[in-house]
């Protein structure tokens, strides 16, 4: 016997009536490409969204049709997301830190039919114009004063003449929920990256879980400060739940170093933002560098959710004394759209010492509703979630990929539908989970495993440490042994002696690295996380002191 409930197909364009009709007059404020700063409401963005599925239409574009952006965090690239995926084409959101080989092949892969993208990218699209076979047409995302008075892009379009054209009335079609509504493709650190295609259903219910109280909490109340990029996994759901939930929303364009990102949280009064660990050390490095500021005036920051790699404790423990701001540890996965657990505490932490409360946020946290998880050891068998056992970190749900695009990768399933995630973590009784390592990054040493990024957040622990990497490197008698790459802070001395010296207390002695080595810049992926296979790479022939020790 089935229910007598309605049953309403799950669509994006639904988020953004809603917003309209009922947090229409709430902001959207943009740190233009152009420079100035730009605002208008939800409701205008709704209005123009419908502009923009009038001149896709217009162009020729159908459902399943793939839209491609090279843009950053601007209203104009947040209306691309409903006026794309609203009309039932395919919101395809392109890495431009990419290297251009990558996004040829993604453009390419995805069979992009016209790319949007901001000024700062138009060198880059020149360039690639002969190579993308696909692409009808491309749109600048910008006005007509600031078109190029010549370009090497034929029939190039100007964004605002294009919608401008168009009137602010849009029937949204109805289809099914199933139907994909975007496209993102995991950068990846070998190999070509591989799309993950989302479905308007499994976009929705993610929005519910990044509005949930456990989730990233955010409702009508919030302003926030939107650094992780609309081209990184969505923006980890924010652009879809801040619609459902009718939040002020704060974009930096193209400016992410700390005086930008500090002027917009101090001006906007922003209480919430998201961003990956390198964002915030920029940010704090302009706060050190400028000690006349006043920050408890200034920020107002509440919860700040850090993801796309492990934040240090250090920056969680500073964040809190400093600002008063509380970290929301997030991990997940553009696999898995892609919020997986959230470092939110339970009633009974509430009245914790801080010291113990930091050790729990270092975690990355619990599953939200919607995301099953376990781990298991390598023959499959699930293990203990003691908080000592550790495994292969697997998931599944409605909003995890169940297969990449155009079956690049195989069968990604096991034979009863998890994901592997490629972490490896510690489940505990309470549901938080600590990754350990990712598995190809694990340190093997004397048939122990030690945990490359509990050593980076202690050495990051040192006051004049701004970043650190840990990598295993051969040794004679244990296989790998850890070798610890440090940047300095600027004006800041630290030796060998003393970074050694100063994790003796914090990990394990047998942890401990083997050696030390001061360098000016660490590798990062197009996504912010420490680029490992290239530093393994580079110091492959690295030779310890000590090799038979």
């Amino acid at each position: 016997m089935l229910g007598l409930i309605q049953d309403r197909p799950l669509l994006i364009s639904q988020l953004i009536e809603y917003a309209a009709l009922y947090h229409g007059k709430t902001e959207i404020v943009t740190r233009t490409v152009e420079g100035p700063i730009h605002r208008y409401t939800y409701r205008d963005l709704r209005d123009r969204s419908r502009q923009l599925a009038n001149a896709l239409t217009r162009l020729g574009v159908k459902l399943g049709d793939r839209i491609g952006t090279l843009a950053w965090n601007t209203y104009r690239h947040f209306e691309l997301y409903y006026g794309v995926s609203g009309m039932g084409a395919v919101l395809h959101t392109v890495n431009p830190r990419l290297f251009p080989e990558q996004i040829d092949y993604i453009v390419n892969h995805a069979e992009d039919q016209y790319l949007f993208f901001d000024l700062t990218f138009l060198p880059i699209v020149e360039k690639l114009v002969p190579q993308l076979k696909t692409v009808k047409g491309f749109v600048l995302l910008t006005d007509a004063a600031h078109m190029p008075k010549d370009s090497k892009i034929p029939n190039l379009l100007c964004y605002e003449d294009l919608i401008g054209k168009e009137a602010p009335d849009f029937a949204w079609p109805e289809f099914d929920e199933r139907t994909a509504s975007s496209l993102c493709y995991t950068s990846g650190t070998t190999g070509n990256p591989k799309g993950v295609l989302f479905s308007h259903r499994s976009s929705v219910l993610h929005s519910y879980a990044v509005c949930q109280r456990d989730g990233l909490n955010l409702g009508s109340g919030d302003s926030a400060l939107v650094i992780v990029p609309l081209f990184h996994a969505n923006a980890w759901g924010v652009p879809y739940g801040a619609c459902m939930s009718g939040a002020k929303l704060v974009f930096p364009g193209p400016a992410l170093d700390g005086k930008s990102v500090y002027e917009l949280l101090r001006d906007e009064k922003c209480n919430f933002s998201l961003g990956v660990p390198t964002v915030w050390l920029a940010f704090f490095q302009y706060v050190d560098a400028n000690p006349n500021l006043d920050t408890k005036a200034d920020i107002k920051l509440e919860r700040c959710v850090i993801g796309g790699s492990a934040a240090p404790r250090a920056m969680i423990e500073r964040f809190a004394k400093q600002f008063g701001c509380f970290v929301i540890h997030a991990w997940g996965m553009t696999e898995m759209s892609p919020l997986g657990t959230t470092g939110n505490l339970l009633k009974k932490h509430a009245d914790l010492p801080l010291e113990q409360r930091l050790d729990l946020q270092s975690k990355q946290g619990r599953t939200v509703y919607g995301v099953e998880i376990k781990i298991t050891d390598d023959e499959g068998q699930e293990l203990a979630r003691d908080g000592k056992a550790f495994g292969n970190v697997k998931v599944r749900g409605p909003w995890i990929t169940r297969g990449y695009f155009r079956g690049e990768g195989g069968n990604v399933l096991d034979k009863d539908g998890w994901f592997t995630t490629g972490d490896v973590a510690t489940l505990d009784e309470d549901g938080y989970m600590q990754i350990t390592d990712r598995s190809k990054d694990v340190i093997k040493s004397g048939g122990e495993w030690i945990s490359s990024i509990d050593l980076e957040n202690a050495a990051v622990g040192h006051p004049a440490v701004q970043e650190a990497a840990v990598i295993g490197v051969h040794h004679e008698k244990w296989q790998e042994r850890p070798l610890l790459l440090v940047i300095k802070k600027a004006g800041q001395e630290v030796t060998r002696e003393e970074m050694l010296s100063f994790l003796e207390s914090r990990v394990a002695k047998w942890w401990l690295p083997d050696d030390v080595v001061f360098v000016t810049e660490l590798p990062h992926t197009a996504t912010g996380k420490l680029l490992k296979v290239k530093l393994r790479e580079q110091f492959k022939d690295f030779k310890f002191s000590s090799p038979g020790a």
